[in-house]
């Protein structure tokens, strides 16, 4: 005989797998520390690329000017500049990274939260169409 309650536990489930669970589930097999963490160590990388890649496309735009007055600029202080230009650039973008990920975090915990509930809910199904066969003595396998 088909449990109604059993079935639209599962649909409901496999409902949530199939959309918002793709997005969610993997985020909450992660700390929130390491899940942050691995963003933040991706934010470096690609801010680092990013951030190198602008500066040659500036040295590209402004190269005939750069070769006629390098013998008039302070490279020391244009170097300085570049550094504490690439500071700020991933202080910002560090800083939105992690208010990002901890915000994701969070909708990810809250979303699986009630997925879990129902895997709750259907385990005590399990359990409780498992302790009523047992109690008729009926079993799962096959009798030789």
């Amino acid at each position: 005989m088909l449990n109604e309650e059993k079935i639209k536990v599962m649909n409901k489930l496999a409902m949530y797998e199939q959309s918002e669970g793709k997005k969610y589930l993997p985020v909450s097999r992660y700390y929130r520390s390491d899940y942050i963490g691995l963003a933040m160590i991706k934010n470096f990388f690609l801010i680092t690329i990013g951030y190198v890649l602008v500066l040659a496309g500036i040295a590209a735009y402004f190269g005939e000017y750069l070769v006629d007055n390098i013998h008039k600029m302070n490279l020391v202080a244009l170097g300085i500049e570049a550094v504490v230009g690439y500071i700020v650039v991933l202080v910002l973008f560090s800083v939105l990274t992690y208010i990002q990920y901890s915000v994701k975090y969070y909708r990810a915990k809250k979303s699986v939260k009630t997925y879990y509930e129902d895997l709750t809910r259907l385990n005590k199904i399990y359990n409780r169409e498992e302790k009523k066969n047992s109690v008729r003595g009926v079993s799962g396998g096959y009798k030789k």
